[in-house]
């Protein structure tokens, strides 16, 4: 099953970093980085691979810093951020 949470805000480079960190540490590389910008708004993505698993990191203007893809992952990545407080 797919999941999205919202990390926390967009802006958070300490949030950013460590979230990378983990995800660097549980073995994920990155596969691409895309960012564009429509207006005010900027969104930055970037596709992991983690085993046979595909995660996407988003940063989106007044959204959030986001990750997504299986709920397991997930949920397991939010959980080595403590100072993180996802919203649904």
């Amino acid at each position: 099953m797919k999941k999205k949470l919202i990390l926390g805000d967009e802006y958070d480079d300490a949030l950013r970093h460590t979230l990378m960190a983990e995800l660097a540490a549980m073995g994920a590389t990155i596969e691409g980085h895309q960012w564009g910008l429509g207006g005010s708004q900027i969104i930055q993505t970037t596709k992991l691979r983690l085993g046979k698993d595909t995660l996407v990191v988003e940063s989106e203007t007044y959204v959030g810093l986001s990750i997504a893809g299986p709920a397991r992952i997930v949920d397991r990545v939010a959980s080595m951020l403590p100072a993180a407080a996802p919203k649904p």
